[in-house]
């Protein structure tokens, strides 16, 4: 039975994503695949993170958002 488990190969090692299921050896085949730079986008902010009694809000997003600064002369439009 073929299997396809995601992961990550990073310094030399490949880390799988989920162990493959009623496999203890087997030989394999590693395929590399383009790296999507879209998937790795980091997130100061996100939904939930400091939440404890409340969700962040759209408002919280609003007012956290970077507008630019005005003492630096540059075009944040």
């Amino acid at each position: 039975m073929l299997q396809s488990i995601p992961g990550v190969y990073k310094h030399g090692k490949i880390e799988l994503g989920e162990l493959p299921f009623d496999v203890s050896e087997s030989r394999v085949i590693v395929t590399f695949l383009e790296f999507d730079k879209t998937s790795v986008k980091s997130k100061i902010m996100q939904f939930g993170m400091f939440s404890k009694d409340r969700q962040s809000s759209e408002a919280d997003f609003q007012i956290a958002e970077f507008k630019g600064d005005e003492e630096d002369s540059l075009d944040w439009s």
